[in-house]
């Protein structure tokens, strides 16, 4: 099979329960490729959540063991946080409390779904347009110069 790529925004909202919906556009890969069960962990940098299909993390998951013993703190938070979900039946996932908390996402609160590859980020909307304004303000790296 070839490479998973997802791409794209999605403008969603957190329901009272922790929930999003994921947007349909992306549903059909999912089931394909995993059945619907993913992994949600948080980033590195703490400041949004990592969703991967389950097959996807579990490589990732495997590489990161594989690491030396100067990767353990980055090991232990991206394996430690790690939760398995599942699309259910409405299309909904549920996205735990906890990491909910360790990302600044509120009940009701205005999320965003970046495809990003073979992955997705899940961002709390405000957290998102600071993370952009650094980016920008960090100018194009030398590597994306003269990119077409």
């Amino acid at each position: 099979m070839a490479e998973i790529v997802f791409q794209g925004p999605a403008a969603l909202t957190l329901d009272g329960k922790g929930r999003i919906a994921f947007p349909a556009r992306h549903r059909p890969l999912l089931d394909a490729v995993c059945g619907n069960q993913l992994t949600v962990t948080c980033h590195p940098g703490g400041n949004h959540l990592l969703i991967y299909p389950r097959p996807t993390w579990e490589s990732l998951r495997e590489r990161l063991n594989g690491l030396g013993m100067e990767a353990e703190n980055w090991r232990a938070h991206m394996i430690g946080n790690a939760m398995d979900v599942e699309i259910d039946a409405s299309s909904r996932l549920l996205i735990a409390p906890e990491l909910r908390e360790a990302v600044g996402l509120e009940i009701g609160g205005k999320v965003m779904l970046r495809g990003v590859g073979p992955h997705f980020e899940l961002w709390d909307v405000p957290r998102l347009a600071e993370h952009s304004a650094r980016v920008a303000a960090a100018g194009m790296p030398e590597a994306l110069k003269g990119f077409r």
